[in-house]
């Protein structure tokens, strides 16, 4: 009876091993569903939020927050980082305690065949015994290297054989035991590698998002400025188009007064005819663009909102005085701030490690493995000359010996492992180390591209700042001609075709202006791209992550 509690206690410990098992089954598959998308993928976020007579309404804040929320490209870089997140979790697998519990009975019945098996003296001679063993072992690698297993088992036996003075009878033994590298394989670094290595995957990953989430805000402003820039071209040419029409009317009513020659009425006519298919090839323009902006921000996920029009808020003309940069303090901090920059050093830094696991692979395998152990019986104890019971015990006499370590067991083993050869210790140290040579050169590679972005897009700057200045001055002087030229008409002094051609050159001028100060916007948020300060003026952050 005491033995079956014992082995209740078995099963009981064994039943909560699973229960624990489960529930850490259960809390990573809640952690599962809440980091991978399911198969049906959400609609876009937050868009009703940004709806006004039909219509979205957005700044340039708004555009970049629902990129940021709705953009596929930047969601497919975000589960590399949750893949990465649970490749760490992988690594630390080898230093898991694992905890094992077995009971198992067995009963077994053989034909006696000789009187040395303490069979068949009272006319039976069948051998019958009934085993039942319990066992718990505790096992855990540290990351020192050290492996340290701990075992505590019970066995009872019960038989009909007469040569057995403990009838039934309790054996247990306590075993531990440990293996500890001395050279290969042993010490922190070592061990630790594989963890240190994925901690710095996933802060590379977690660079690598930052620096997509980077290039989907500049994206973001350029497509939204792209369709500022096409809804002023448009408005211009409607402008122009208008203008022209004030003309022909002119001309037409000068026709059928008679002030008119018959053949003069054609040059405004086409001029007409001309500016109609502008505005139309202008007005195709900024329905392209809206698509490609409603794609950047999730609208286009979904039919509803993929149809609506879009009512962009901001101004293009910049306010206040223009920014001015400088080139040195650019690259500097680019060089610091960049993500690009910042996952090419965590990728020099692995290859170190991998270096220093593969030095340590070509040491000989030399290990200390030590044991202590102690064991316990207990029993209903019989003489074998008159059968009558001695003494009894069970499971609590037999775990008393056990405690007591009065049957100690110990020792010690050294062993070493010397391969004559070790290429494949070889070859990961050279693979390591050509790892490492190519990433020098792609560290290189991204900084000197770094440096390329600033200087371009403070040359974009320069330019989009200068071009801005001079456009106010040719607008104006546009504006200027074209007032000249129809005071002239007016007078008869001149042709319609002066008026018309002024026209043109004050659209043109228009239209260049808008270009100036569209590019000037693109050109400050290329610079704030390019130095890796661009989600500083949105107030986006790269959530921290928890290792």
């Amino acid at each position: 009876m005491k033995f079956r509690r014992v082995a209740v206690c078995f099963l009981l410990v064994g039943l909560g091993i699973l229960e624990s098992a489960a529930q850490s089954r259960e809390s990573y598959r809640g952690l599962l569903n809440r980091q991978v998308a399911s198969d049906k993928l959400p609609g876009p976020a937050h868009l009703r939020d940004y709806l006004s007579d039909g219509k979205l309404q957005l700044s340039l804040h708004d555009a970049i927050v629902l990129t940021l929320e709705n953009n596929s490209a930047v969601r497919v870089e975000e589960t590399q980082v949750e893949t990465d997140k649970f490749s760490l979790l992988n690594t630390l697998h080898p230093f898991d305690p694992q905890l094992q519990a077995i009971f198992n009975v067995s009963r077994y019945s053989n034909a006696g065949t000789n009187q040395l098996q303490g069979v068949g003296v009272s006319g039976n001679s069948t051998l019958n015994q009934l085993t039942q063993s319990g066992q718990i072992t505790y096992n855990q690698t540290f990351q020192t290297g050290t492996n340290v297993q701990v075992q505590l088992g019970g066995i009872k036996t019960s038989t009909n054989s007469t040569f057995y003075f403990f009838n039934p009878y309790t054996s247990s033994t306590l075993n531990l035991q440990f293996i500890q590298p001395l050279l290969r394989n042993r010490g922190l670094f070592v061990n630790r590698a594989p963890i240190v290595i994925a901690r710095r995957v996933l802060a590379q990953s977690r660079a690598s998002f930052e620096a997509e989430v980077n290039d989907a805000i500049l994206q973001a402003v350029r497509q939204y400025w792209a369709v500022v820039q096409d809804r002023g071209n448009l408005q211009v040419e409607e402008k122009s188009l208008e203008a022209a029409d004030v003309s022909y009317q002119r001309d037409k009513r000068a026709l059928e007064l008679g002030a008119l020659p018959p053949l003069d009425i054609y040059r405004s006519e086409s001029e007409v005819a001309s500016r109609r298919v502008q505005m139309i090839q202008a007005e195709y323009t900024l329905k392209q663009a809206e698509d490609v902006l409603r794609v950047t921000l999730g609208a286009s996920q979904d039919p509803y909102f993929g149809a609506l029009d879009l009512n962009l808020t901001e101004q293009p003309d910049p306010a206040g005085e223009l920014r001015t940069i400088d080139a040195a303090t650019a690259v500097q901090q680019a060089q610091a701030e960049r993500p690009e920059v910042l996952a090419a050093r965590y990728a020099l830094a692995n290859d170190d490690t991998s270096i220093r696991v593969a030095h340590n692979q070509l040491k000989p395998d030399l290990s200390l493995t030590g044991f202590y152990q102690s064991s316990g019986l207990g029993g209903d104890q019989f003489s074998l000359t008159t059968g009558q019971l001695i003494s009894q015990g069970g499971v609590g006499s037999s775990f008393g010996q056990l405690f007591g370590f009065g049957f100690p067991g110990y020792g010690g083993t050294l062993t070493l492992n010397l391969p004559i050869k070790n290429r494949a210790a070889q070859a990961a140290l050279g693979g390591a180390l050509v790892a490492r040579h190519r990433d020098l050169y792609s560290a290189q590679q991204v900084r000197e591209q770094v440096g390329l972005d600033v200087s371009n897009s403070i040359h974009q700057l320069e330019e989009a700042k200068l071009t801005l200045v001079a456009g106010r001055t040719a607008l104006d002087l546009a504006q200027k001609a074209l007032v000249a030229e129809q005071r002239k008409y007016e007078l008869g002094a001149e042709t319609i075709f002066f008026v018309l051609d002024a026209q043109t050159r004050l659209a043109d001028a228009e239209l260049s202006q808008l270009q100036a100060q569209v590019g000037y916007q693109v050109a400050v948020a290329a610079v704030d791209h390019a130095t890796g300060g661009l989600l500083q003026p949105y107030h986006v952050q790269i959530a921290e992550l928890s290792q």
